[in-house]
């Protein structure tokens, strides 16, 4: 019955000490200018970068909307390009970049808009517009009458015995 408490406690011990995902974790900015916060609307420029986790989002200009209230503000990052990265949970990167993105933290979700490019696992996709749900890893792709929808897989290579 001891034993039993004890291995209890430990696994217990060990989620609390488990990382937090990404989205769970605090947002963090830093900028060379805070331009202006007025209406519930804050403006950074210059060599931004938005730090959640282990997901960054660099960009020329941040404008961060509270005017849903707080949990629902929605991060928009311009650039030429914006560049954004994370490490999944299995240690891969996640790279993407466009002229323009979205972020919903409550909806865990990152638009990607103008020349959109994500890179996951060796494989790319290319659209007009990608949505991107962080907590999911789950991405749609969207083209429009001059640009269509390129998806790029990467095989993986064989390791002889």
């Amino acid at each position: 019955m001891k034993t039993n408490l004890i291995v209890v406690l430990f696994l217990t011990s060990m989620s609390v000490f488990a990382a937090e995902p990404d989205y769970a974790q605090k947002i963090q900015i830093d900028a060379d200018n805070l331009v202006s916060i007025a209406e519930n609307v804050a403006t950074y420029r210059s060599n931004v970068l938005i730090t959640q986790g282990s997901m960054q989002m660099k960009a020329d200009q941040l404008e961060i909307n509270a005017s849903a209230g707080k949990g629902k503000e929605v991060y928009v990052a311009t650039g030429t390009p914006v560049r954004y990265s994370q490490l999944l949970a299995d240690g891969k990167p996640v790279t993407a970049s466009a002229a323009e993105m979205r972020y919903e933290p409550s909806s865990r979700t990152l638009t990607l808009t103008g020349d959109a490019e994500l890179t996951q696992s060796g494989s790319v996709v290319k659209a007009s517009v990608i949505r991107y749900n962080v907590e999911k890893q789950q991405l749609s792709a969207e083209s429009n009458e001059t640009k269509r929808v390129t998806t790029i897989f990467t095989p993986e290579e064989k390791t002889n015995p």
